[in-house]
């Protein structure tokens, strides 16, 4: 994977972190989006630096068309072109339907949803021929929890769109797939739940334990790499047999 350009969106900490992490391993260049703080997303770029990769951090709110753009131009002005778009960067919010306010509904909607809009349609334009793109749904949409309700709705329409758009983009070699992860272990996903809540979502699964971060990257790394050429415009429930 010499030469070959990776974006991952919210790539500062958790899965995308590690995503950026394994792709930089598997030779990639890596572009570590962040929305707001740098200070984490440049100590992902020191720790594949450290292990003779390459990586830069670039700040883009992907809800922001111009912003978008300004990460795929930015990218091309480093490295010369993109090979790889990983839509990571989400946000959840959970509530009712009846408690949740307009704003909860709109902030996902614009992260979750035109977010992954606003870099498909950048991507269209600037992947390279032989491309993947990557996105991010959730396994709610088929375990369907309750307070869930908005931001499975985001997702869905997320793998709707993954699966649409690798039939437009026919003919450009490009494979767009989804990921949809169970529980995994990471410090948004960990915070201000019970010990018991954690062992009981953890033995929900036949495997009888939570995702680690590297699992959710692994499958990734399969989607990017030239075995996972022959996969297009499907959804993976990367959970460990929960649904």
């Amino acid at each position: 994977m010499d030469n070959k350009v990776a974006i991952i969106t919210g790539a500062s900490r958790g899965i995308g972190a590690a995503i950026a992490k394994r792709l930089a391993a598997d030779g990639f260049k890596v572009v570590v989006n962040y929305s707001q703080t740098a200070k984490s997303a440049l100590r992902v770029v020191e720790e594949i630096e450290q292990a003779g990769g390459q990586a830069i951090a670039l700040q883009a709110d992907i809800a922001q068309p111009h912003q978008v753009k300004a990460l795929f131009e930015q990218t091309i002005q480093v490295y010369g072109g993109v090979d790889v778009l990983v839509n990571n960067a989400g946000i959840m919010q959970l509530a009712p339907i009846a408690d949740t306010t307009d704003d909860m509904f709109d902030q996902q909607i614009n992260v979750n949803l035109k977010g992954t809009f606003n870099t498909l349609r950048e991507a269209a334009q600037y992947l390279r021929e032989g491309g993947r793109i990557i996105n991010f749904s959730t396994s709610v949409v088929g375990l369907k929890l309750e307070n869930y309700a908005v931001y499975a709705a985001t997702k869905a329409a997320v793998e709707t769109m993954t699966a649409i758009f690798a039939k437009e983009l026919r003919g450009k070699n490009i494979c767009v797939n989804a990921i949809a992860p169970g529980p995994t272990a990471t410090d948004l996903f960990l915070n201000e739940k019970s010990p018991e809540l954690i062992e009981r979502m953890a033995q929900a699964s036949p495997l009888q334990r939570l995702a680690q971060p590297d699992d959710i990257a692994a499958t990734v790394a399969f989607l990017a790499s030239k075995d996972g050429a022959w996969i297009n415009g499907q959804t993976l429930r990367a959970n460990g047999g929960l649904v």
